[in-house]
């Protein structure tokens, strides 16, 4: 269920039956060949699925995370940390103040992990009636045995991103070859050392491999609100 298709009254409705909400996180940075938008695309598909199945709250996403590296490919908008950190911090005490008291935060972008995973400890320490999770779909090891039962390996824009809902030009079919480039490298050496953007490997799976994935992401997702 989203928020924004809702009025506040079937919001405080809610509230009286269910205290579970996701908070959708990710990037707007560049793919290679797929959408700028792909990591809150990929994570809101999964969310809108098990949400729906769970019947949870999803608040819109918030589109902007990490991406310093990324930033001399255009399109590409980085918050730094201090800005990333003080919203999500902000936007989840306000849904605490609200009466939401289990927070499930599904990540799509590796980038903010670092940040993320100290700031929900200290939420917890600061609420200790209340409780929080981060999901991450692509590194669940339902998902990574599906990667892996398929003889392949899940890199950044390349076929493991490569869905319909993510897909707005042509990519190429073939492989390309892993590019490593230190995290301390600067935009400029980035894109210098990885070209159009994938980190390597084949730039599309079967179909039938990409439902598997996505269906593993589902299932994973509404474990992890089960959970809360």
């Amino acid at each position: 269920m989203l928020l924004g298709d809702l009025n506040w009254m079937q919001v405080e409705q809610y509230l009286t039956q269910d205290d579970r909400v996701v908070v959708i996180t990710g990037a707007c940075e560049q793919h290679g060949y797929l959408s700028l938008m792909s990591d809150i695309r990929v994570p809101l598909a999964v969310a809108e699925e098990a949400c729906r199945r769970e019947n949870v709250l999803v608040v819109p996403p918030f589109p902007f995370g990490l991406s310093p590296y990324f930033i001399a490919y255009p399109g590409t908008i980085s918050l730094s940390p201090e800005t990333f950190g003080a919203v999500m911090r902000e936007l989840i005490e306000g849904l605490l103040a609200q009466g939401f008291r289990r927070v499930l935060v599904s990540n799509g972008h590796g980038g903010n992990t670092g940040l993320l995973t100290p700031l929900l400890v200290e939420l917890s320490n600061a609420h200790p009636d209340a409780r929080f999770a981060l999901f991450q779909w692509w590194l669940h090891p339902a998902v990574d045995s599906v990667a892996r039962e398929a003889g392949l390996v899940q890199h950044h824009a390349n076929w493991s991103e490569n869905m319909a809902l993510t897909r707005v030009a042509p990519v190429p079919d073939g492989e390309k070859e892993p590019v490593q480039v230190p995290c301390t490298s600067s935009a400029a050496a980035c894109r210098a050392a990885l070209g159009d953007g994938s980190f390597g490997g084949p730039y599309r799976a079967p179909a039938e491999v990409m439902d598997r994935l996505f269906t593993a992401a589902v299932e994973a997702m509404i474990a992890a609100l089960r959970e809360l």
